[in-house]
């Protein structure tokens, strides 16, 4: 071989694979020094691609769980003034059956009216102040609320918690004084059919005329045979107004604007929402709390479904989210022991190759001898 000056291969090699060596050690001295496998997309494109993906999940997971705790808190608040709105309705039917019982001269029955009003002013306050982050839970303005609970964008990732039936609003205009209803005069004659409509729906009832005059034809008799009518007593309810007279309210507080069978009253009846000034009125108002204790009972309930629901989210998307944060770290993070093996290795062959740069460069040397 022979002895050239300009270019010294043995260096260059020794250049070329000492420079691989630093390329090697500086990416491993990168791994180590954050933890990650993956530090940029030239180490592994098509792993940067999956972990991108399970990184969004993992994240979108992580705020689904806290709309499923707020999903929890909402309910438990609304739940939670319902459990009151029950109790307070419970009261009122006490106070029903007290006055069913005519040992109660006129001025008891007006205490019960007014610790009545009060209940139900209390009904319409719980009504309104009930909210969660500004959000009216029982008033009826939002029949449904929607709870993003996936990481997705799909249906399967929301749920909706029904609060229709949670509009304590309605209870209290089912209940209260401005339910005044309308008043009838009993027939005394005909076999005429018997309906009535509020709200744009008309309800036929079974009773008829007639069986108003079977019983006597008073108006408590009328009321009975009316409350005792399934398919009017799903919507109306029978009493007596104070002028003796027949008084149909709507359960739900509309207001009546059709019957047939029966004619308006001679006068109008002052006595709105529940009536106490009568054993027959007492009768009839127990009857229209069952109703409305019935239907916050079965709210009550289906909010504790969707809370029980809800914390099975809450349980489902800790798990998932850990499964996929696990298969995250295995694509992206770094195997600190055995990125440590190749820095090592690295670190040997970079001082092994410096070494040799040096030896390299001292190797043609010996020409200075031939020039002496």
């Amino acid at each position: 071989m022979g002895m050239q000056v300009n270019t010294n291969v043995a260096a260059n090699n020794a250049y070329r694979n000492l420079a691989t060596t630093q390329n090697d050690l500086s990416k491993s001295l990168e791994k180590l020094s954050s933890g990650l496998r993956i530090n940029r997309a030239a180490d592994d494109a098509a792993g940067l691609a999956i972990s991108e993906g399970l990184k969004s999940q993992v994240g979108g997971l992580t705020v689904a769980a806290r709309n499923a705790q707020d999903a929890v808190s909402v309910i438990q608040t609304a739940e939670g003034s319902l459990n009151e709105v029950q109790s307070i309705l419970q009261r009122v039917r006490d106070l029903a059956v007290q006055a069913g019982n005519d040992s109660n001269n006129k001025e008891s029955r007006g205490a019960i009216k007014t610790e009545v009003a009060a209940l139900t002013k209390e009904l319409t306050r719980i009504s309104e102040s009930t909210n969660f982050n500004g959000t009216q839970l029982l008033d009826g303005s939002e029949a449904n609320l929607s709870f993003q609970v996936g990481a997705n964008g799909d249906a399967s990732s929301q749920i909706k918690v029904d609060l229709s039936k949670a509009d304590v609003s309605d209870v209290t205009k089912a209940i209260g004084a401005g339910n005044l209803g309308k008043s009838y005069a009993t027939p005394t004659t005909s076999d005429a059919a018997l309906t009535f409509t509020s709200g744009g729906l008309t309800t036929s009832t079974t009773a008829s005329t007639t069986d108003f005059l079977s019983t006597g034809g008073t108006a408590a008799d009328a009321a009975k045979v009316l409350n005792a009518d399934a398919a009017f007593n799903k919507v109306y309810t029978a009493g007596v107004d104070e002028f003796d007279q027949l008084s149909v309210r709507a359960n739900n507080g509309d207001a009546i604007t059709a019957a047939t069978g029966v004619t308006a009253g001679t006068s109008t009846s002052t006595i709105g929402g529940l009536d106490f000034s009568s054993a027959e009125g007492a009768a009839a108002a127990i009857t229209a709390l069952d109703r409305q204790i019935s239907g916050i009972s079965t709210a009550r309930a289906s909010l504790g479904a969707d809370q029980n629901r809800f914390e099975s989210v809450i349980k489902n998307l800790a798990v998932s989210k850990e499964n996929l944060t696990a298969a995250g770290s295995r694509i992206r993070d770094t195997d600190m022991a055995e990125e440590m093996v190749k820095y090592t290795r690295a670190n040997i062959l970079s001082q092994a190759g410096t070494a040799m740069l040096a030896q390299a460069n001292q190797s043609n040397s010996g020409v200075l001898q031939l020039l002496q």
